[in-house]
């Protein structure tokens, strides 16, 4: 079974719990995915999370019922899991442009969100962008700094360059030491959380961890593993897009897994121009 055919199968788990709760950790163990990986492979591949689609689906459904029965209002937010009549008027008008009861006069403005196809988004044929060239690493032992950030309306896109910027304006490279490359910044994704909130570490790699560091410094380590490597030289644009490539199209559509452990990347820093000319590669840890 591929990656859209797992997915597939926690969009049919959606559709039958509608009325239900739904708790995020359920819907991605039926596609038998870790929680911020299936959240970062949906928005990767649909453009929207998926507490999106989820709140779109049951509005729309909602709206249905407006229009096809005399449910009342009330019993329509209580059945799509709304605490209140309150609570889903807000929600209802935010995504129609009107209040349920006002829903024939905006009914064709905005359209319904219909049950997702994943099997619609596979690649047909040879993939062009970007191909990675797979590598085998020894580990890294890394030191850095820790910044947090998260996966929600791709909110990590905005704030990645600012922690460099950060790092290199407080000078944080100068706290670490025994240092092997000190031209080479490093990023690592680390500490997934299932609400899609993840660290970041910017720092270098080190011959051996300094054990007196504090602060908001850490140590981590790169598993020694295979990983797909993609090289960038061009804007942060493109690095942005790179990211969005490799878990919306490469991945699912690549013959490997993801393994476990953090992505990271290596920025060069003596020859990368912020924004425009940024020479780094992104690694994926793969099996």
């Amino acid at each position: 079974m591929d990656y859209y055919e797992r997915i597939q199968n926690s969009i049919e788990y959606i559709e039958e719990h509608l009325q239900n709760e739904l708790l995020i950790t359920k819907v991605s163990s039926t596609s038998y995915f870790s929680v911020f990986h299936f959240q970062r492979l949906f928005h990767a591949i649909t453009g929207f999370s998926v507490q999106q689609y989820i709140r779109n689906r049951r509005l729309s459904e909602a709206a249905l019922l407006l229009e096809t029965t005399s449910k009342n209002i009330l019993e329509i937010a209580i059945s799509f899991q709304y605490g209140s009549q309150e609570a889903f008027t807000r929600a209802f008008a935010n995504y129609f442009g009107g209040t349920p009861s006002k829903y024939w006069k905006v009914k064709n403005t905005t359209p319904l969100q219909t049950k997702l196809n994943f099997l619609d988004y596979k690649i047909k044929g040879e993939l062009t962008m970007n191909k990675p060239e797979i590598v085998y690493l020894k580990q890294k032992l890394i030191t850095g700094y820790v910044y947090k950030t998260t996966l929600q309306d791709e909110k990590y896109f905005i704030d990645i360059p600012e922690f460099y910027f950060d790092f290199g304006k407080n000078q944080y490279y100068e706290r670490i030491s025994n240092k092997t490359a000190p031209n080479m910044a490093y990023g690592v994704s680390t500490q997934f959380q299932d609400d899609g909130r993840f660290s970041f570490i910017v720092g270098e790699e080190v011959a051996k961890y300094d054990i007196s560091i504090n602060d908001n410094f850490a140590n981590t380590q790169i598993p020694e593993g295979k990983y797909a490597e993609f090289k960038i030289d061009g804007s942060v644009e493109s690095v942005q897009n790179t990211r969005r490539y490799i878990y919306g199209v490469w991945l699912p559509n690549s013959n490997y897994e993801r393994n476990n452990g953090p992505d990271f990347e290596i920025t060069d820093v003596v020859n990368s121009v912020f924004p425009n000319t940024m020479k780094m590669k992104i690694y994926i840890p793969i099996k």
